[in-house]
């Protein structure tokens, strides 16, 4: 088969299950669409599993499943979005990210152009993260029994000597800082699947953050806890780090960034912004006396030039997450009775 053919074949052609039999169909689909895009000197060694050089310090290692619909969103789609959601899960123990392994269930009849599409995705958000993909595995499931792609992204990476970022860390009079305007992902990924058009595209936040962590650990390596509010968003994250630390905390609406029209998006839909996903924030737990500090860091760095410092942990034994709001009074930020969202990532 000539490079004309197989151009034709991946515009055109569909997912079937010789692609996933183990054959030839199966080793052109890794040779001409994985290997071509995502390749690099370990992965091309071809061999079932990766031989990598680890530098000194304690492994992090972290998986995340993909199965956000629809695969493609306003700001990305689920090939970056797998890269980033593991690239930040690793970089919250306050990790440098060193490789990335990948894994596809594929849906028989889903088209190859949308395959290679979502793979040019992945390969150009894992360089310009500088992690590489080197290694994963592809199945095909009948039509019928799969949506389309579904991915697994596994992360590894390592954490320097002297750094311990964990959540039960956590401790009364510690700042609670924020990168940037929640909720902005969820909306995105809701106006694509219910066709829903506002005055201004709302984008997914979708970004990887290791870069914005490796400053903040340079400048404070004592930073107590890091998290990224993905799925139940800025209000289930709290709620885990309080109740693994047996603290509570109090913030400030006034201090949470929030877009304009993310704020109306909700409004509209009845969610509250508080709970909708992220996927390029972090929430930052520090010594009071360190917050401007890594406030001014993380102003200086693209992705968190919105960074603002929205509460304080308190002593709490009902490990309550409690908010000032605008009109004067206090409310509790409690867990999400159920799923606001789902399939949001």
């Amino acid at each position: 088969m000539n490079m004309v053919e197989k151009d034709i074949s991946l515009r055109t052609g569909n997912v079937d299950m010789t692609h996933g039999g183990g054959g030839r169909a199966m080793a052109e689909l890794i040779r001409d669409l994985f290997h071509r895009h995502l390749g690099n000197p370990v992965l091309d060694q071809g061999n079932d599993a990766a031989l990598i050089d680890v530098p000194q310090g304690r492994l992090v290692m972290s998986t995340d499943g993909h199965v956000i619909s629809p695969l493609f969103f306003p700001g990305g789609d689920i090939g970056s979005l797998s890269v980033h959601g593991t690239l930040n899960d690793v970089a919250m123990a306050g990790a440098k990210p060193l490789y990335l392994t990948a894994g596809f269930i594929l849906e028989e009849g889903f088209p190859l152009a949308d395959l290679e599409r979502i793979v040019i995705s992945m390969a150009h958000a894992a360089r310009e993260a500088g992690v590489p993909v080197v290694t994963g595995d592809t199945k095909v499931v009948e039509k019928g029994k799969g949506d389309g792609v579904f991915i697994t992204t596994t992360g590894l990476g390592v954490v320097p000597d002297g750094v311990r970022v964990s959540a039960d860390r956590a401790r009364p009079g510690q700042a609670i800082l924020l990168s940037g305007p929640i909720g902005d992902h969820g909306v995105a990924i809701l106006s694509k699947r219910e066709n829903l058009e506002f005055e201004t595209e709302i984008l997914s936040d979708s970004a990887a953050v290791h870069g914005l962590v490796a400053q903040m650990i340079e400048t404070v390596p004592d930073i107590a806890v890091l998290r990224d509010p993905t799925r139940g968003g800025l209000a289930a994250t709290l709620n885990e780090i309080a109740r693994s630390a047996k603290v509570g905390m109090m913030l400030d609406e006034a201090a949470i960034p929030l877009r304009p029209d993310v704020a109306a998006a909700c409004e509209l839909l009845g969610l509250d912004p508080l709970y909708v996903a992220n996927e390029g924030k972090l929430i930052c737990l520090c010594e009071a006396a360190d917050a401007e500090r890594l406030i001014e860091v993380m102003r200086a760095h693209p992705l968190g030039r919105d960074t603002a410092r929205i509460g304080t942990v308190t002593e709490d034994d009902a490990n309550l997450i409690q908010m000032k709001t605008g009109f004067g009074g206090t409310r509790v930020v409690d867990w999400l009775a159920g799923e606001q969202l789902p399939r949001i990532c």
